[in-house]
């Protein structure tokens, strides 16, 4: 099944590729285009600072 077209993703499923998720990424391989919402930048950024790992996230 080809899953193509643009998809707005949601903090969960960018994290789920930064945790190289086979799955999630074989989803975007045939994406059109891929938007992130500027709130989720910022739930990205607000997780960065307040994890033990700040540096490496």
């Amino acid at each position: 099944m080809r899953m193509s077209g643009r998809y707005l993703l949601d903090t969960n499923i960018i994290i789920a590729l930064f945790a190289n998720e086979a799955e999630v990424k074989h989803s975007f391989e045939q994406a059109d285009a891929v938007f992130i919402p500027s709130i989720t930048v910022g739930e990205l950024c607000y997780g960065a600072r307040k994890s033990v790992r700040t540096i490496q996230n």
